[in-house]
């Protein structure tokens, strides 16, 4: 079950790269956008959770 789940995960992951990179290309269509959209946001998000915990980890503010 957990293969199934952490597959889903990685087709999720790769679609919205897909939709990323036909974005930016400049022919997609709106509903591709809107998930290229999304996945950037989700991006953003993951990488500043990850830069906070490392600095509570490290020990204070830079």
């Amino acid at each position: 079950m957990f293969v199934l789940v952490l597959g889903g995960l990685l087709l999720l992951v790769l679609g919205g790269c897909g939709c990323v990179y036909w974005a930016a290309r400049g022919d997609a269509p709106r509903w591709a956008r809107g998930v290229a959209r999304a996945t950037l946001l989700g991006s953003e998000l993951a990488g500043s959770a990850s830069r906070a915990s490392r600095s509570r980890r490290d020990g204070g503010d830079e």
